[in-house]
Parts: C-alpha cells; structure tokens; sequence
C-alpha cells in the first residue's frame, strides 16, 4: 500500500546571511540537504518541524513563514511505496551560535563512515550569495532554494 511521508524542513539564515545546512550519511549514501525531517502522527507542521530542529541541532527556532510545499509528484528516495510531501518555512534562532558547525562538508570521522549501516549528520553554513540549486541533493529541496533565492 503506497504512502504519503510528510517532512517539514527549515531555512534558517544567520546573522551573516548564511543558510544552514545539514551533510547526512544515510544508507551509504552522501546528502546535502535542508535540517528538518519527518512529521510525527499529532503534530502541526510548525511543531513538528520544531521539535526537529531541536533533536538536530539542539537549538530553540522561531517558525515563520511559509516558503513552499511540495507541489509535483516525489517518490522518496528510501522507501519506493512512499510519496514525499515536503513542507518549508522559514526559521529564526537567538542561538544560531550554539549550533556544532564545520568549515568541511561532510566532516565525519573514518570511524562513523566506516560503519555502513550508521547515519550521520554535520552542519555548515553556506554564504547566501553562494546558495544555488546545486547545494542540495535532494529535488525537493533544490526547488526550495530556487524560490529562497527569488524571494531575496
């Protein structure tokens, strides 16, 4: 039986003009993509995506606007009985600072990739003027980051 996967992602810009992003190893695979996840049954989306953040990073977000929801069809790359309806918003934090970021993309240690079944994640800051489609792995999130990139 196919399913719809609800996912809510944030945009977060820091002082500097930067956007978060999160490096993921997931299934021996590489990801640049947007922080944020899965909706859990009983949640909103703003308190869904939230609660991610805070898992992710350890930092409290303001949710504000709404930036996009997916609008084309979207087979998850996990899991090929699921259709993806991706939710984005943009985000504020006082605490951008607290976030553990790196300079490297996916700057993991050997012995996290050497385990094939872990997942991963790091985060890094990409200057705003920098940000393209091609920042990002996945096509939902590279639509997301056409539009951030017009809204501006």
């Amino acid at each position: 039986m196919a399913l719809f996967n609800v996912r809510v992602y944030g945009l977060l810009l820091d002082a500097q003009n930067r956007l978060l992003v999160s490096d993921e190893y997931i299934r021996s695979e590489f990801f640049t993509k947007l922080p944020g996840g899965g909706l859990e049954f009983g949640e909103g989306t703003r308190d869904g995506l939230a609660r991610e953040f805070m898992e992710e990073t350890g930092i409290t977000v303001t949710v504000g606007s709404h930036l996009y929801t997916t609008d084309f069809f979207q087979i998850s790359a996990f899991n090929k009985k699921d259709q993806i309806i991706s939710i984005y918003y943009m985000v504020s934090s006082a605490e951008c600072e607290k976030i553990k970021t790196s300079e490297k993309n996916f700057d993991f240690s050997p012995d996290q990739i050497a385990d094939k079944n872990g997942t991963f994640e790091s985060f890094r800051w990409v200057n705003f003027e920098d940000l393209n489609e091609d920042s990002m792995s996945l096509p939902i999130d590279k639509v997301a980051i056409q539009i951030l990139k017009q809204s501006f």
